[in-house]
């Protein structure tokens, strides 16, 4: 049943509600003034009743007419204008004896009739009102004695109104009562379809239960967001902030119902409003973060009821960035090893043709020797098959660049704990050795130093050239983000790698540490084995 109920339209709803409440409101009003209606007509019945009564009683011509024979024939002339003056059903006048001598019905005149009603008008002389069935009908009659000037009783007069009389004055007057209830019932069925269309126009044509579906998705689909949201009304008060918008702004839901400058300061929102345009791309610096903010206003019929702000983390971006261009780098590492290989096979094709058989000997000689160094160095000392991979492709860039690659004989490596993802090793290892094969390129002899050892509860990495150094003042503000040593015109490509590195070791709870002299730069990185 409450199913059924859950589907019925929002239109007929409001009318039926609306129908209800105007029948009901109807039935009762009815009720009441049917109800006082009616206390007032019985009532005014009873006043006019006796009021008759005492008059025709109190009249000489009917104290006379019961007294002398020949005045008796005008007091049926006097009751009947009396009865038309008043409304009144019957008029009847008795002697003392019981004989009327006035009716609405001839046949009854002159016969006797035996006091019930008018008893105690008889006897005692009272005045009264009363309801009685006995002269032509139940009725309401209105009893009064007819006094001599003696003070003796010598008849009794009755007033009387026919009780079907009185209910049908009573319809008459409730019919008016019934039409009108049934034009407001008309009205109100009106009233409530035009009212319902229009409530229906306002929320774009929408049930209530198609509007908390809405509202239920949007607020798992704002959930879901990464980026953050926040939607104002005309006043630029915050009526919406998702879970994302916290979290970038560090602030809980007590900033609804607080104006959005409070929250993002230093954006045009009135331009929004003015222009009803959006402002896109717009950074905000705010809590250490740089922002990109995106305006846009809300319209509704070519007017601005608001603004949406969306924004997402500029650093999050960057570091996506960065790690994009780990990967491109890593992959050009191993596409310079290639590249250096390829250049060796033609040298040794070229000599051959020439017939240089000993030279070309004395090469691979060279090549092999120096493979098995790099070999023993790398897979005999160092058995992490991700830092493997990482070496391998840094060897062959920097023989690329003629440049001396040692990895110390020293060095150990164990695979190395599941909580240091390949990334990590890629941003740490990758990014110092591409500093450090930068930092040397120019020199007339340079070389390029990796260590790591595992013993203990840390594993070390070390990375050593034989650069120019660092001054002592920018050791720090190398792990700044955006700041770069580097020449100018690589602005844009340089002074995230190191802020990386720091990043990826903090992550880990690890240490990075730099010492540099005029002969060279050391970086060394701690990590701890355990989680």
């Amino acid at each position: 049943m409450f199913k059924n109920i859950t589907n019925v339209s929002l239109q007929t709803k409001i009318t039926g509600l609306l129908l209800a409440v105007i029948i009901g409101l109807i039935l009762i009003l009815s009720g009441l003034f049917t109800y006082s209606k009616i206390e007032q007509i019985i009532s005014n019945k009873y006043n006019l009743s006796m009021q008759t009564a005492r008059t025709v009683s109190l009249l000489p011509s009917v104290t006379e007419g019961l007294e002398e024979e020949e005045t008796r024939q005008s007091l049926q002339f006097l009751t009947d204008q009396y009865s038309m003056e008043n409304d009144a059903d019957f008029i009847i006048v008795q002697d003392k004896d019981g004989r009327i001598l006035t009716h609405p019905n001839d046949d009854y005149l002159g016969r006797v009739h035996e006091f019930k009603s008018g008893y105690r008008a008889r006897v005692f002389g009272g005045y009264y009102n009363m309801e009685t069935e006995e002269f032509i009908g139940p009725s309401i009659v209105g009893v009064a004695p007819i006094m001599s000037s003696t003070g003796s009783v010598r008849g009794v007069v009755t007033v009387g109104y026919l009780k079907e009389n009185l209910w049908s004055l009573i319809y008459d007057r409730v019919e008016i009562i019934l039409y009108v209830s049934m034009a407001v019932i008309v009205i109100g069925i009106l009233l409530g379809y035009f009212l319902a269309r229009h409530i229906r126009k306002e929320i774009f044509g929408y049930e209530p239960r198609e509007i908390a579906q809405l509202y239920c998705n949007r607020d798992t689909l704002l959930s879901s967001l990464n980026e953050g949201v926040i939607a104002t009304d005309k006043d630029s008060m915050v009526t919406l902030i998702n879970e994302s918008a916290k979290k970038l702004l560090d602030v809980g839901d007590s900033y609804v119902n607080k104006p959005i400058t409070s929250l993002l300061p230093n954006l045009d929102y009135q331009g929004v409003y003015e222009t009803k345009e959006g402002k896109l791309n717009q950074e905000l610096f705010i809590n250490n973060k740089t922002l990109i903010v995106n305006l846009l206003p809300l319209l509704a019929n070519s007017t601005v009821t608001g603004v949406v702000v969306s924004f997402r983390d500029k650093t999050e971006i960057t570091e996506m960035l960065n790690m994009l261009s780990e990967v491109k780098q890593y992959s050009d590492d191993l596409r310079a090893q290639t590249h250096e290989y390829s250049n060796q096979m033609h040298l040794m094709y070229g000599l051959l043709q020439l017939g240089k058989y000993d030279e070309v000997l004395a090469l691979i000689d060279r090549e092999i020797n120096n493979l098995d160094k790099i070999n023993r160095s790398i897979f005999d000392q160092i058995e992490d098959t991700n830092v493997q991979a990482i070496l391998i492709g840094k060897v062959g860039k920097a023989s690329e660049k003629k440049i001396d690659f040692d990895i110390d004989e020293d060095s150990y490596l164990s695979p190395l704990p599941s909580h240091i993802e390949v990334s990590d090793l890629m941003i740490i290892i990758g990014n110092l050795i591409d500093n450090a094969v930068e930092e040397v390129s120019a020199k007339l002899n340079p070389r390029v130093s990796f260590s790591t050892i595992d013993l203990g509860n840390d594993i070390i990495f070390e990375i050593t050239d034989n650069g120019e150094g660092i001054d002592k003042e920018e050791v720090e503000k190398v792990f700044w983000a955006g700041y770069s040593t580097k020449k100018e015109g690589l602005e844009g490509k340089k002074g995230f790698g190191l802020a990386n590195v720091k990043s990826s070791v903090e992550k880990l709870n690890g240490v990075i540490e730099v010492e540099s002299t005029s002969d060279g730069t050391i970086v060394t990185v701690y990590i701890p084995k355990k989680e």
